[in-house]
Order: C-alpha cells, then sequence, then structure tokens
C-alpha cells in the first residue's frame, strides 16, 4: 500500500501567493474625503460610557487607526455597509483599523472599514460585543500583503456577529479566539483563508452564514501555547460551497496550513456539532477531522496542557454535494486514485485517524463520549499513527450519536 507519509502535512500544502508584479492594487481612495479622520479621532478619544457615535454616509480616508478604550456602552454606527466607507488605503500608523480594548457592551454597525494594514478590526477584553451589519474588506482581492483578521474579537465574553460580510482576509474574515459565549449568524464570508474561524473559545454557536469562496469555509481550531483549550461549537444550517481559493496565508502561520477546498475543519476541539449544513463543491473534502499531531504544530510538546485529540464530535443531518473530485496535495490526489478511481471523490468526512492512547481507555476503545460519530456519510481514516500506510473508507465505527449540545444564550 502507498505510503502517505505526508497526508495531513500536505493537507496543509495549499499553495501560497506571494506579492509579485502584476497583483492588483486596493480601491483608489483619491476621492474621499480626508478631513473627517480627526472628527472621528477626537469622537473616540472623548466618548464617555453610554454614548452613540454617528458617522455619516460617505468615504472617508485615514492615515492611522483609530482606538476606543476602557469606555463601557459605547456604541458606533454608520449609515449603512455600502454607504459609510472607511478606508485605510493609505494608512501608516496603528496596527488595525479600529481597535477597542476593555470596554463592555460595545456595538459597532452598517459601516465599512476596508484596506487596513493589519486587523480591520480588533476587539479584545470586552464583555457584551455586538458587530452587526459590517463590512470589512481588502479591495485588492486575496493576498499575503492583507491584514490578517477582519471581524477579531479576543479575549472577551457574550460575542455578537451578524449579518456582515468580511472578504479577502489573509488569516480569518470572522475569528472569535480564547472567549465564551459566541453567536456568529447570517453573515458573509468569501475570498478569506479562513472564512470564519472559532480557536480556543468555549461556547459557540455558528449558524445561518455563508462561507464561500475561502481556503477553508469555517474552522474550529484549539492551538497550543494559549492560555486555555476551547469546546462545545455548533456549526449548523450554514451554506459552505466552493471553498476552493488557493492558501494565501503567511508562510509558518497555522492558517497557511489550511488546504485548498476545505468545507469544514476540526482540529484538536471536542465536543462539536456540525448539523444542517449544506456542503457543495468543496475540492479536498467537505468535513476534516484533524489532530494536533497531523496538523504540522512543532510545539506539541512545549504546553502540556494541550490536548491534541479531537473528541466527541458528532457530523450529522448535513447534506453534500460535489466535492472531494481535486484535493490539494499530491498525496491525497493519488490516494484518491488509488482507492477511488480516476473520476473517483474523496468521502464527505476526511479523518486522520489519531485516537487518545491510555488511561481514558475503555477495553481498549474510546468511550462513548469521547468517540467521533459521524452518521450522515463514508468517512476515510487517513491511518496517520500507521504512517498513513493503510487509509479506509468507514462507516460503521462512526455509527454512533451525542446528545445535542445546547443552544448559546448571550448574557446582558
Amino acid at each position: 500500500m502507498m505510503n502517505l507519509s505526508r497526508l495531513i502535512g500536505a493537507l496543509g500544502g495549499a499553495l501560497i501567493l506571494t506579492a509579485c508584479g502584476g497583483e492588483p492594487e486596493a480601491r483608489d481612495t483619491s476621492d474621499f474625503d480626508t478631513a473627517y479622520q480627526s472628527v472621528l479621532h477626537e469622537a473616540l478619544l472623548d466618548a464617555q460610557p453610554g454614548d452613540v457615535i454617528e458617522i455619516p454616509a460617505g468615504r472617508f480616508a485615514f492615515d492611522r487607526g483609530l482606538s476606543l478604550s476602557g469606555v463601557s456602552g459605547v456604541t458606533i454606527r454608520g449609515a449603512g455597509m455600502d454607504e459609510t466607507i472607511l478606508s485605510f488605503a493609505g494608512q501608516r500608523q496603528g496596527a488595525e483599523g479600529l481597535l477597542v480594548s476593555n470596554s463592555d457592551n460595545f456595538t459597532i454597525e452598517n459601516l465599512a472599514v476596508e484596506d487596513t494594514a493589519g486587523d480591520a478590526i480588533k476587539i479584545t477584553g470586552g464583555d457584551g460585543v455586538t458587530i452587526r451589519g459590517v463590512r470589512v474588506e481588502w479591495t485588492r482581492g486575496p493576498s499575503t500583503q492583507n491584514g490578517a483578521y477582519g471581524l477579531y474579537p479576543v479575549l472577551s465574553r457574550n460575542v455578537l456577529i451578524e449579518d456582515s460580510v468580511a472578504i479577502a482576509a489573509s488569516d480569518a474574515g470572522i475569528y472569535v479566539g480564547q472567549s465564551d459565549n459566541i453567536i456568529v449568524r447570517n453573515n458573509r464570508a468569501e475570498y478569506n483563508v479562513a472564512g470564519i474561524e472559532i480557536e480556543n473559545s468555549n461556547n459557540a454557536d455558528v449558524y445561518g452564514n455563508v462561507a464561500v469562496n475561502n481556503t477553508g469555509g469555517i474552522l474550529v481550531f484549539n492551538m497550543p501555547n494559549l492560555p486555555r483549550p476551547g469546546a462545545g461549537t455548533r456549526v449548523f444550517d450554514n451554506d459552505v460551497n466552493d471553498n476552493n481559493t488557493a492558501n494565501f496565508g503567511q508562510a509558518g502561520t497555522p492558517v497557511a496550513k489550511v488546504p485548498a477546498g476545505t468545507g469544514i475543519l476540526i482540529n484538536a476541539n471536542d465536543d462539536v456539532e456540525i448539523f444542517s449544513n449544506r456542503l457543495r463543491d468543496n475540492r479536498t473534502a467537505h468535513v476534516i477531522i484533524s489532530s494536533g499531531h497531523s496538523s504540522g504544530f512543532s510545539d506539541l510538546g512545549v504546553n502540556a496542557q494541550f490536548d491534541p485529540y479531537p473528541e466527541g464530535i458528532h457530523v450529522h443531518s448535513n447534506s453534500y454535494e460535489g466535492g472531494g473530485n481535486n484535493p490539494d496535495s499530491m498525496e491525497l490526489q493519488a490516494l484518491r486514485i488509488m482507492k477511488f478511481g480516476p473520476t473517483g471523490r474523496i468521502p464527505p468526512v476526511l479523518w486522520d485517524g489519531y485516537v487518545r492512547s491510555g488511561g481514558r481507555l475503555v477495553d481498549g476503545a474510546l468511550p462513548d463520549a469521547l468517540r467521533i460519530c459521524v452518521t450522515d456519510a463514508e468517512v476515510l481514516n487517513a491511518d496517520g499513527p500507521n504512517g498513513y500506510a493503510n487509509p479506509q473508507v468507514d462507516r460503521q465505527a462512526f455509527d454512533c450519536a451525542h446528545e445535542p449540545l445546547p443552544a448559546v444564550t448571550l448574557e446582558g
């Protein structure tokens, strides 16, 4: 049998786009209003608890980032994501377009942030974060020169992101990290490396979204060397289609290992329920379930608390169409042809095959609560622990179910 020793490593073998001659440029902002910048900077500097900062319709240019810190209950409101446009194409100062820190009950809505040098909107340390009707975009299209994150709440609680759009982030368009109580709903993520990503976070609902033309549509990750792990994410009622854009993430970042053609990717995360999604034409696999052992993390041993195994996974009631016909690595292409023929497809669910050993096993097997359950599709077990020597398609081994996870309720 073919040795597929780089199989899941090659799950990260996507092409990297480089910033070379001929790359399209960002939107021309020569006719944007430059005077409003000082007005908004001053409004944020002088903001008091409960203030509503109204930004009129118009196209406004900024050369330095905006910030708000330590003021609760502030709302920033535009006239609509296509009416109020804040462009940072000429940004010379600041790591973000807007940075909000330690400000509870913060809302931003009905505007667009374009072409920031770094992250578009970063919110950290907030309890009660609402992002509604916001578009973040790098108008040159996919490029390693783009900022990493679009909508980026981190280290926060009670996070709501809805009715928003994220386009062409070089890491994740919509990202929530190290946070608790999260709802991401009714958004559109396109042409990002990762469309939507939940990382090291607890209790997240991701639903009603469209993830299209990203490298990977929706990611649920745990990463090592972060202060806390995450668990308990539901991904449901999303349209996850055509996520086949070549990976343009910065080399060396975890997201740069996501293979083009990934619909939903679970990595080293527990208690994840994937259901009632519509997945179509994701060319590597519609759902990938992988452990830290096969994700290319070189520092697994640095953090002794990091659990690399995805457990308590339940994939059910989804619909799958097309996909799996042109996976993003030579190894997976060879596997597809070897096992399924020249016109065959990788099954809808691809699992790296790593299972915890030791004290948590019962009679040599995982207890029911920790099993990977897939009741709506065949699974390709890549046989990672044995050097990917004997991948097998299986359905019976995954024929189980977990109790449904509870819906997320935001506090306050």
